[in-house]
């Protein structure tokens, strides 16, 4: 099945000569409501969450193993850090999921790469460049500013790195102004994209209207939105241990909350999309595994 607009919806995300969607207060119970919700998607498809972002766990470990074998130690914290910042642009399969499941279909796990389909993928992909050059340039800031406090030399391992971080007062001067700034890329992040990629799926926006929005919830909720990132902080936290291992179940409950979250943080979509069948295809083993990616055939 695909997901259809109605003829006068906008193309490619431009814009129409509507104004941009009323934004509403949000309260601490309407967080709450997004995780319980986004929990609830997570337990209707586990096992499809986390094939999406088995990623994840596969980059963090091999991030583990960088850090061991080449005495990286110092971006460790900032690669995981890092995550926050790409991970709205990472969730568009999970918003896909719900975006259906919400409609009355039980997806399946490969429907989420019918995101890929979205007239507003341009868009998508065009804040999602942004995201990941945030990320660089935090990687890039980060590691400045540990050679500012400790110098060229690196940590010899990681029980090293820990000594020196935790005992010295170069290593508090490291963890102040490295999460100091880390904020400030977290928050900008926060309020360009709390609410972007959702809306670009729901209502095919461009990325001028859906960063103004985010802007805009942000503006009106600038407690809860703090609030939701340090819960996003600290999921990420948890998340990273052991290994980045929990990041399988972390990252999906916050890509589902997300996609809830635009619903109560935004008013209804006047044209929403519409679940248009889809002829079912008998295929053979022959098929396989092209037969497993929608891009693959015709509605």
């Amino acid at each position: 099945m695909a997901l259809t607009y109605p003829n006068n919806a906008p193309a490619l995300g431009g814009r129409t000569s509507a104004d941009l969607p009323e934004v509403r207060h949000l309260t601490f119970s309407d967080l709450q409501d997004s995780l319980r919700r986004g929990w609830a998607d997570f337990m209707a498809f586990p096992s499809h969450a986390v094939m999406l972002v088995v990623i994840y766990p596969v980059l963090g470990l091999v991030l583990a193993r960088l850090v061991l074998g080449y005495s990286v130690a110092p971006l460790l914290f900032p690669l995981a850090a890092g995550f926050a910042l790409i991970g709205p642009f990472a969730a568009l399969g999970l918003y896909e999921l719900s975006l259906r499941r919400e409609l009355g279909e039980q997806p399946s796990a490969w429907q989420a790469f019918e995101v890929l389909r979205s007239p507003s993928l341009g868009a998508m992909l065009g804040l999602g460049a942004l995201l990941f050059a945030a990320f660089g340039v935090w990687i890039a800031v980060a590691q400045a500013i540990y050679t500012a406090t400790f110098g060229n030399a690196p940590a010899a391992a990681i029980p090293d790195f820990a000594q020196r971080v935790l005992t010295t007062p170069e290593g508090w001067t490291l963890i102040v102004a490295g999460c100091g700034v880390g904020f400030l890329f977290a928050l900008a992040t926060l309020c360009v994209s709390v609410v972007a990629f959702p809306m670009m799926l729901d209502r095919q926006a461009g990325i001028a209207d859906a960063v103004a929005t985010s802007l805009r919830v942000a503006a009106r909720n600038p407690m809860m939105i703090a609030a939701w990132g340090l819960i996003v902080a600290a999921l990420l936290v948890v998340g990273s241990l052991p290994a980045f291992l929990g990041l399988a179940v972390v990252i999906p409950l916050l890509g589902h909350a997300t996609w809830h979250l635009y619903r109560k943080a935004v008013e209804p979509n006047p044209q929403p999309p519409v679940i248009r069948p889809s002829r079912r295809i008998k295929r053979s083993a022959a098929d396989f595994p092209a037969a497993l990616f929608p891009l693959s055939r015709r509605d």
